[in-house]
């Protein structure tokens, strides 16, 4: 080695040790990253924020929903809860947890929600994609060597990605309920049944179907990435931050008292089902909590709803909550219903371990059940509402949840409404500008508002003659309404004059300076 100036040296290891540090940093970043913000970004809010009033107002009518619930579907004990943002609205408890020692089911009460650990699996995949440490478009493959001797439907079928897990979308078949009896099975034995060979019912990334096996790989890739097993990852970095201390994966830590025994209901009677310890397949349906915990998750949740500015501590990014609720491979169902029974079509389709559904009525959905011998389970969130439902049941495959009568009390009879969109200030600046055009048509206005395209689209003179015949018909101005805002740069607003009102859409370009590029103007007459 030549010599080298001890200056020179120094300088190296400094830059050296520098370098280490930001890559050190950056590998510890699991929160984002910094970016400009627009300062003009409003939020959606709730315009008058009474919802935790009109829901306790209907505490003892829905007591009594779910008391007969437990009563005509024979379940030995519920517990359930209404979220209202961070705080719970109203929890409460009907029946037993277990009938030999007659302990009351509570809402701390720890009941197996089954299924409903999926999201958890799915948050646990996206915390480590957001650390750098997986891709979702990676071969599962990559984590779990043993993948690449599967014999797929055809040779031009994609190679399984951790997406395709997340999103049952990997070709396996639904594998309910044999999936349910593999919950206490060994890591070896996730390892055989896929050294041995996965039958496909379709070609991955063409069709989604339910599989619990997608999810018990997931918490494999987990385990191999972390060199941690799932449980102990997810209990770490999703249920400690959370405050949920009191969830558990094996049901023989959980004090006698607590735990929720499994029935089935068969012959006429309780028969008591075997508890299942955990194991390989817990990714897909393990955990053990109880309301007063879970609502903590769901709370978690519905804080990613709307968009906002402002501190995001996790444990996983607001935005990746959001991808969570995103559907994938939407389907159209033109048989649903609302919760009078009326038909309601709906868009449905699946996130990353949860459902997802939008129905006629505009109310969306974010949801998932859970269902193991003795054990049966539900929570929907309402984004939009800033709520979420949930109940726990100990009978067999139970739906535990009447959802469709608590809907009926939320949405009708006590008339909640979702978060408005207010209206940004250069919307709000742009209509003052849009209604002095199109009565003016003022030069001075159009040089500052109107986009390059806008009388490239339509001639100055036909726009201008359409809205002059329009305003002769309308007659006098009586009252113009604020816009409705359809997002930040687009919108309606109502002019009513004394002959009916003229409803003006415009939008806006995505110029730093937002122009006018749109302006579609309809008039209805009064009725005679």
């Amino acid at each position: 080695m030549k010599n080298v100036p001890i200056k020179v040296l120094c300088i190296g290891f400094l830059l050296l040790l520098i370098a280490c540090k930001q890559k050190q940093a950056a590998d510890n970043t699991t929160i984002g990253t910094s970016h400009l913000v627009s300062d003009f970004y409003k939020a959606p809010a709730f315009e008058n924020d009474n919802r935790m009033e009109k829901i306790t107002e209907l505490e003892q009518e829905i007591q009594e929903i779910m008391v007969e619930h437990a009563s005509s579907n024979n379940i030995p004990g519920i517990a359930y809860g209404i979220v209202v943002d961070n705080k719970l609205a109203i929890a409460s408890a009907t029946g037993h947890i277990n009938r030999e020692t007659q302990f009351l089911a509570e809402t701390t009460s720890a009941f197996r929600i089954a299924s409903m650990t999926k999201s958890f699996t799915a948050m646990a995949i996206l915390k480590l994609r957001d650390e750098g440490k997986l891709s979702l478009s990676d071969p599962a493959s990559k984590y779990i060597p043993e993948m690449n001797t599967l014999e797929y439907l055809t040779n031009d079928s994609p190679v399984i990605d951790i997406e395709n897990l997340l999103t049952m979308t990997a070709g396996f078949p639904e594998d309910n309920p044999w999936g349910d009896r593999q919950l206490d099975e060994t890591d070896q034995m996730l390892i055989n049944l896929i050294e041995q060979g996965i039958s496909f019912s379709n070609v991955p990334s063409h069709h989604y179907e339910y599989s619990n096996t997608g999810y018990a790989m997931l918490g494999k890739i987990i385990t191999n990435i972390t060199s941690l097993p799932y449980q102990e990852y997810i209990r770490e970095h999703i249920l400690k931050p959370l405050g949920m201390n009191n969830t558990y994966w094996e049901f023989n830590n959980i004090p006698e008292e607590l735990l929720a025994i499994g029935y089935r209901w068969e012959d006429e009677q309780w028969k008591l089902e075997p508890m299942l310890h955990d194991g390989s397949f817990g990714a897909m349906g393990g955990l053990i909590t109880s309301i007063e915990d879970f609502r903590k998750y769901v709370s978690f949740h519905l804080s990613a709803w709307p968009p906002k500015n402002g501190p995001d501590n996790g444990p996983i990014k607001r935005s990746s909550l959001r991808e969570m609720h995103t559907p994938q491979f939407t389907r159209l169902n033109s048989g649903a219903v609302d919760f009078n029974g009326d038909p309601c079509a709906a868009l449905s389709g699946y996130g990353y371990g949860l459902s997802i559904s939008k129905d006629c009525k505009s109310i969306l959905r974010v949801r998932h059940g859970g269902a193991l011998p003795g054990f049966g389970s539900n929570y929907v969130f309402y984004p939009e509402y800033g709520i979420g439902i949930m109940a726990f049941g100990n009978l067999t495959y139970t739906g535990p949840l009447p959802a469709g009568k608590i809907e009926k009390l939320l949405f009708e009879i006590a008339e909640l409404k979702p978060r408005q969109l207010p209206i940004s200030n250069i919307l709000a600046k742009r209509q003052e500008q849009v209604q002095q055009l199109i009565q003016t048509w003022d030069t001075a206005i159009e040089k500052e508002i109107v986009a390059e395209n806008f009388y490239l689209d339509e001639s100055r003179d036909h726009r201008k003659r359409k809205f002059q015949e329009i305003f002769e018909k309308a007659g006098g101005i009586k009252k113009i309404d604020k816009i409705e805002p359809w997002n930040q740069l687009r919108g309606i607003f109502k002019i009513h004059t004394e002959n009916g009102i003229i409803q003006v859409y415009f939008s806006l370009t995505p110029e730093k300076e937002p122009k006018v590029q749109n302006l579609y103007v309809a008039y209805e007459p009064n009725e005679e």
